[in-house]
């Protein structure tokens, strides 16, 4: 079906990395639903994981969309998982509108513990492999009626404490910012959009354990708002700015953090 036909439709095609828990999950069920086809991707290191990514496709389903799964580690670049990742989505749908790069991970460590192999892989996992789904997908995006990328990165890139460091999440998220902004400069003479969103502290999928509830509880005061994000709060920003309501919005971040950088 070509994209014309297929805006007309209402369809449109989705990839979102890291779908199997959090943002990701909360964002596949928030966008599924008839007409939408999506690309769940997860790390897939564990059956447990790969589980989890299945139920979450079997939830889209069940609500109407069209499901196709993937595992890969992103960081492997060696491999070129994200090149394979967005051939399999085009070989499945024929067609890919919209990008969401979420896979990540948060890391506390301060700067004088860093070691380079650390570093190294924080950049793999997230600006790296944010410019190889972009690259890979760039014809594809172009040829949408309805384009759109966003890319999940963290508080950690504007909030500096020697009480909460992350040196090396910090790093790699101010980099994917960076990288989006090229991205958004170069791809809107073709009416696709490019966007990040940076989250403050957000639950997790299990929510508090006994082990850590006390540091969530000190998450929740830090927070102007004083609570933390749910994964549904960040998902709902991330499908307005896939929206055609956003249509005029790129290479923003924008904050939903309770207010956590205000100051």
């Amino acid at each position: 079906m070509s994209a014309e036909s297929r805006a007309a439709s209402g369809e449109r095609v989705v990839l979102i990395t890291g779908a199997g828990s959090g943002i990701g999950a909360a964002l596949a069920r928030r966008l599924a639903a008839p007409g939408v086809a999506l690309m769940l991707h997860a790390r897939g290191a564990d059956a447990a994981s790969r589980t989890r990514l299945a139920d979450v496709a079997q939830t889209c389903e069940a609500r109407g969309a069209v499901c196709a799964t993937a595992c890969a580690d992103l960081a492997d670049l060696a491999n070129e998982p994200a090149a394979h990742l967005i051939d399999a989505t085009l070989e499945r749908f024929g067609a890919l509108d919209q990008l969401v790069a979420n896979a990540g991970h948060a890391q506390r460590q301060t700067l004088a513990a860093l070691d380079t192999d650390t570093l190294g892989a924080a950049f793999a996992a997230m600006p790296a492999a944010f410019a190889s789904l972009v690259r890979r997908a760039q014809p594809a995006l172009i040829r949408s009626a309805r384009g759109r990328v966003v890319a999940v990165s963290s508080f950690v890139a504007h909030r500096y404490r020697a009480d909460a460091p992350f040196a090396a999440t910090a790093a790699a998220k101010a980099a994917l910012e960076s990288l989006a902004k090229t991205a958004a400069a170069e791809l809107a003479p073709h009416g696709v959009s490019v966007n990040c969103v940076a989250p403050g502290y957000t639950r997790k999928d299990a929510g508090p354990t006994p082990e850590n509830a006390p540091a969530w509880a000190r998450a929740a005061e830090v927070t102007p708002l004083g609570r933390v994000a749910d994964p549904a709060d960040v998902a709902e920003l991330i499908a307005f700015l896939l929206s055609d309501a956003a249509r005029h919005i790129t290479g923003q971040t924008i904050h939903i953090d309770g207010g956590l950088t205000l100051g």
